[in-house]
């Protein structure tokens, strides 16, 4: 019997043991963790209390995998939101025109999220979850891996494998056990951005309009945040910083930083809420890429998934639905055998992450806090973004574009066809 096994039961080895199934006979998912069906926090995603968003198409490729799942995540009290029908996004200081775009979200709280993709997967058939457990590495045999050596209380235990994935998030260890056997390491690509988000979630004493508010940082004022409809009538607050400046977690300084980027009515809804939570902050230093598709040579029975090849800026929403990308693209791999398999699903992973990057580095470099080469062509970019979200404004052609290209729904390419860019150019339609 074949057997696979995935170590992380975070989001993106969830969806990386989703695509193994029925390909391999039996799939083992490792986490150090305990795994309740009670879904709560967890010390393995310390950044789970904080606002996460999966975007329509990455909700589309989890609906494929696990039939069924959106009504029952909007039947538990999940929130569909319409960009920007029933949601603000005010980027690069200018509020966007209200248009139905066609992209969207789904909100809810990340082990609400988390917690039925476990269970679905859980139920399928050859699954097994191991929870407590840490993982001690890889078993080279031969030139490949073979297994992977974990422990509980002490205890070591060889799991034998035809397939190990790391899919333990940023921390992902494949790239130290590569050097350990002297093998090619992937080169690194980094944006050091210095964030830190704070969030706490609420319950307003009134109705708010939107279901998101979305703020984002100018340069000056490298701050955000995201005031979001979550299950059960409550709402995240998350707010972010960047470049050092970043949000206190005290009651009196937790409103006093988010007022500097807030609309005047957010603000008031904010600071009138009754407080559900502590405020909790996390810590994110840089985006990091790590380019595992341009090795000549990769350890056969191995391969790496979601954050442990490309962990992207948090402010932009866009992991998870990367992560189910990445899935299809493994199953697609997958139909053509384990062949080179590493290689395969590298090169096609870089396809999906690329688009991705390159928007978030554009938005990056576009604060002069953030500190990174930018090239010419960057800057010329971010000068063309700069305007299109100044028409966007007004403009529902510039808004549509924008807010569909960050949604993943079209190729950053989009900004830049002849319709957008005479709007760009000229200014965009006028106010009547």
């Amino acid at each position: 019997m074949t057997h696979a096994v995935v170590l992380g039961a975070s989001m993106g080895g969830l969806l990386a043991a989703r695509a193994l199934v029925g390909v391999y006979d039996r799939v083992t998912v490792v986490d150090r963790d305990p795994l309740p069906e009670d879904v709560g926090h967890r010390r393995g995603v310390p950044q789970a209390r904080h606002f996460h968003t999966i975007l329509v198409r990455g909700l589309r490729a989890m609906e494929e995998m696990f039939p069924g799942l959106t009504a029952e995540l909007v039947a538990d009290g999940g929130i569909p939101v319409g960009f920007t029908v029933d949601s603000r996004f005010v980027l690069a200081g200018h509020r966007m025109v209200r248009v139905d775009t066609g992209a969207s979200d789904l909100q809810a709280t990340r082990p609400m999220l988390e917690g039925a993709i476990r269970a679905r997967l859980a139920k399928l058939p050859g699954v097994r979850l191991v929870p407590d457990h840490d993982v001690t590495g890889p078993v080279f045999e031969g030139g490949r891996v073979t297994g992977v050596e974990v422990s509980r209380d002490g205890v070591a235990e060889v799991l034998r494998a035809d397939l190990v994935v790391d899919a333990m998030g940023r921390t992902g260890r494949a790239r130290s056990w590569l050097a350990a056997e002297g093998l090619p390491t992937p080169a690194e690509d980094r944006i050091d951005v210095n964030m830190v988000y704070a969030s706490r979630l609420v319950r307003p004493t009134t109705p708010f309009p939107d279901k998101l508010v979305l703020v984002g940082p100018v340069p000056g004022r490298p701050t955000g945040f995201a005031f979001a409809a979550q299950e059960h009538g409550r709402w995240m607050v998350t707010q972010v910083g960047m470049a050092g400046d970043h949000p206190p977690t005290d009651e009196s300084g937790f409103l006093a930083f988010l007022k500097r980027s807030a609309p005047p009515d957010v603000y008031d809804a904010v600071a009138a809420s009754e407080p559900l939570t502590e405020i909790r902050a996390h810590r994110f230093p840089a985006s990091l890429r790590r380019r595992y598709e341009r090795l000549r040579g990769f350890p056969p029975g191995l391969l790496v998934f979601g954050d442990a090849m490309c962990s992207f800026n948090p402010i932009y929403g866009q992991g998870m639905t990367v992560a189910a990308l990445e899935s299809e693209a493994l199953r697609r791999c997958l139909r053509d055998g384990d062949g080179d398999l590493a290689r395969r699903f590298f090169r096609e992973a870089a396809r999906i992450i690329d688009p991705v990057w390159q928007l978030n580095a554009l938005g990056d470099l576009a604060l002069p806090e953030i500190p990174g080469h930018r090239s010419p062509s960057t800057k010329a970019l971010n000068r063309y973004v700069a305007r299109l979200q100044r028409v966007a404004a007004h403009d529902p052609v510039a808004a549509t574009a924008f807010i569909r290209t960050i949604g993943l729904l079209q190729p950053p390419t989009s900004i830049l066809r002849p319709n957008v860019l005479a709007r760009v150019v000229v200014g965009g339609l006028r106010r009547e």
